[in-house]
């Protein structure tokens, strides 16, 4: 159902208020004996959970479903109130207002008197009983059933036969509470105690009729007058959804219509109160009635974004994107809340060339998802698609802008990206094609083997996966999963499998378009490796002639969740292996900066992996890359500079972007007449910018890929200056404990290479880093 408000604006919020306390499946209970007794009663026959909380409140020790309350502590205040409270206070209470009734009726004071005592001492016995001998939630209830039944009793029973039942339950009561070893209870009163049974299972149907018959529609119509009282009443005003039945009434367990209705006009005046509620609601039965409210709110959200500011900052408000649920419109809202990430990535970017060619791809997959909605008659694609339109509008206005100024101002467009992956979109990204080919033919390879893409942090093997698709045939289907994400972070096999076949079914449109078949977190809550398995097949189904290759990147975080016992190895890795070995359109690579011998556990579980290096760009990729890292790049090096680059970088991918960047900052800050070329002294000036703005780089290897000892060799080695080699045996003199570990470490790290007798930096830049410092 759409509930439509075109003029939706989220109202100032009333005074604050506490609502986590207001919506609650704890809430304090009133400190008067006479109230609190009767909420006692209340949250008994309409919250049990509550009745639950509150035990647990008392001491965590007690359990409504067991004796357990014999092993709390007899010293607590509270339990003594409860028992005084549920044992006595309510059944006086229960059956002062019946013979009072019954009083009223013309029944005699001399009745009353006797009816009230006997008939409170009587549910006193045999609640007691029932919460030493069952439970406590039981003698409790029975405590109050008893006040009633017995008060009926006596008004149609001998009063002395009364009297008599009421001793023997007084004694046997006394006496089996007594007897801490609970002995088997006689025959006969077994068997009264099963009569009892089945008079309690006759009443409860009674109650579920009544409740049916009589006691539902009147909560229909309360629930509707709620809503009109709340609808016309001041917003000043304090919002009644609290009062609402699905907020005290556990039992009911279909959908209560209108809630969502009711729920959308909290939001609406106090978003405060309007979450407490959803997240109230969200672990009940009418858990459907927030998602309602969340998808229309969200809706209503992503329509009154009205610039490119609203647009870039809406997703931090969106909700709908944190459910789990597999309907069209929340795929929808998922959609625009990626979107909405997106332009917030891209303006993020540090040049406005980068800024305009993230935003335009922003715009082109708006108007492919414009284009779909065009043709479906669901309500909400319906409402969503002319806000696709305008979004997409909205972005390309702000590229042109973008495009206007840059051409006004005669800058030269930074093309370079540092610190992140480069996605499929991004034009720079060149060369690897020796990589690519390579994959290729161990993809046709009959015996399956798995293959690993070892390199050094920063060394491109994220851009490398991401950019697969354009490198390899269109037969492969790429489907790239990024283990830092949140396959590693969940704490069960269905959250891992999920994120694994989310970003599976992400990649796989993305790259080729292709559409997988739904795998949602329900399905897997069972037997999830059973039913993964079983989602493989479907998945096969759906590939028609193609193969996959199932690129894990970082495989290190899994493997560290498996070293520290959130994931077991042989579940995790077993499955890997069974896929490479039994799945043969499947090809699994793993990525990481670590060779397999320092993981073992994966050693063991992928036979005959083959190994593929990732290392420096080729001299003419990296040539490329800072003079025409893109179509019609205005800027143009001496070959001296040219060659300072190579000589500063090595070729390092990052670090080549890094520089050059900084190159392109020094020429825009001169006159547009000396801008178009750059020389070897405008390159030695970006020196310093790069190691301070690029300290993520640097700092990465001293903190995360060596440990101390190493350090102190990389900076002995640093300080000698340029291409300066040092000898084994000078290292070995001054590092006599850990020269063999730590030039090992240092090599397999690819810092410092060995040279004529001795070993060096491979990289200018990260010396003078060290050196630095």
């Amino acid at each position: 159902m759409i509930i439509k408000n075109q003029n939706y604006k989220i109202q100032n919020p009333m005074p604050h208020t506490d609502y986590s306390k207001v919506y609650t499946h704890a809430p304090e209970q009133h400190p008067n004996l006479l109230l609190g007794s009767l909420q006692l009663l209340f949250w008994i026959v309409f919250r049990p959970s509550v009745w639950r909380n509150h035990l647990k409140r008392i001491d965590p020790a007690l359990d409504p479903e067991s004796q357990s309350w014999n092993r709390v502590k007899r010293r607590n205040f509270d339990l003594w109130v409860l028992l005084l409270q549920g044992y006595l206070i309510l059944p006086l209470l229960l059956n002062l207002s019946l013979n009072l009734l019954l009083l009223i009726l013309g029944k005699s004071t001399e009745k009353f008197i006797f009816n009230v005592f006997f008939g409170t001492l009587i549910s006193l016995v045999v609640g007691v009983y029932f919460g030493v001998s069952v439970n406590l939630a039981c003698g409790l209830f029975i405590s109050i059933i008893e006040s009633i039944a017995f008060g009926i009793a006596f008004e149609v029973s001998v009063r002395l036969f009364a009297i008599t039942i009421g001793i023997f339950v007084f004694w046997l009561g006394f006496g089996l509470y007594k007897n801490n070893n609970r002995e088997p209870i006689n025959v006969v009163f077994g068997k009264i105690l099963q009569r009892i049974g089945k008079i309690a299972n006759i009443i409860t149907l009674i109650w579920k009729l009544m409740r049916f018959v009589a006691f539902v529609p009147l909560i229909k119509l309360f629930n509707k007058l709620l809503y009109r009282f709340d609808s016309v009443k001041s917003k000043s005003i304090t919002n009644l959804l609290r009062y609402h039945s699905a907020f005290w009434d556990e039992w009911q367990h279909r959908p209560l219509k209108g809630l969502e209705k009711h729920l959308i006009l909290v939001m609406e005046r106090n978003p405060d109160e309007g979450k407490a509620a959803i997240k109230y609601l969200s672990t009940s039965p009418q858990r459907w009635a927030a998602q309602t409210a969340l998808i229309e709110m969200d809706t209503r959200r992503i329509e009154s974004c009205a610039d490119l500011e609203a647009v870039r900052q809406v997703h931090r408000d969106l909700a709908t994107s944190e459910l789990e649920l597999e309907t069209l419109v929340s795929s929808l809202i998922r959609s625009f809340n990626r979107f909405s990430e997106d332009v917030n990535a891209a303006l993020n970017q540090a040049t406005t060339y980068n800024q305009r060619l993230s935003l335009k791809a922003v715009a082109d997959r708006l108007d492919a998802v414009s284009r779909e909605l065009t043709i479906s008659n669901d309500e909400y694609a319906i409402r969503l698609q002319p806000i696709s339109i305008r979004w997409s509008q909205i972005i390309t206005n702000c590229v042109e802008e973008l495009a206007k100024a840059s051409e006004l101002r005669q800058e030269i467009d930074s093309p370079y990206i540092t610190g992140i992956p480069l996605s499929e979109q991004q034009e720079i990204f060149v060369g690897r094609t020796d990589i690519s080919v390579r994959i290729e033919q161990l993809l046709i390879d009959r015996r399956r083997p798995p293959l690993l893409l070892y390199g050094q942090r920063r060394m491109g093997k994220t851009s490398l996966l991401n950019n697969l698709g354009r490198l390899l045939p269109n037969t492969i289907i790429p489907m790239f999963v990024d283990l830092q994400g949140s396959a590693s972070r969940t704490t069960d096999y269905s959250g891992f499998l999920y994120n694994l076949a989310r970003g599976m079914m992400n990649s796989a449109s993305r790259q080729r378009g292709l559409t997988l078949p739904s795998l949602t977190r329900e399905m897997l809550a069972l037997d999830p490796f059973t039913r993964f398995d079983e989602w493989l097949d479907e998945v096969e189904q759906a590939l028609e002639d193609n193969t996959v290759l199932l690129a894990l990147d970082e495989f290190e975080v899994l493997d560290n969740a498996i070293a520290k016992g959130r994931f077991d190895e042989q579940d995790v890795l077993g499955m890997l292996r069974n896929l490479i070995q039994h799945r043969p359109r499947f090809k699994v690579l793993l990525a990481g900066s670590h060779t397999l011998e320092e993981y073992q556990r994966w050693a063991s579980y992928l036979i005959n992996v083959q190994v593929l290096r990732i290392s420096y760009l080729q001299e003419e990729e990296a040539r490329q890359l800072i003079e025409q890292p893109v179509k019609n790049f205005p800027l143009h090096y001496e070959p001296d500079a040219v060659e300072r680059v190579l000589e500063l970088t090595r070729c390092h991918p990052c670090l080549v972007q890094l520089l050059c960047n900084e190159i392109v900052d020094i020429k825009n800050q001169q006159r547009p007449g000396s801008r178009r070329l750059a020389t070897s002294k405008e390159v030695e000036a970006a020196v310093p910018q790069a190691l301070t703005n690029g300290s993520f780089f640097f700092a990465d290897i001293q903190n995360n890929q060596i440990k101390e000892s190493e350090l102190k060799v990389l900076r002995f080695l640093a300080e000698k200056g340029e291409g300066i080699t040092v000898s084994k045996k000078a290292l070995s003199r001054d590092f006599p404990d850990s020269f063999d570990s730590s030039i090992n470490l240092l090599l397999r790290r690819e810092l410092i290479e060995e040279a004529e007798d001795g070993y060096r930096f491979q990289v200018e830049l990260i010396r003078q880093w060290f050196a630095q410092k």
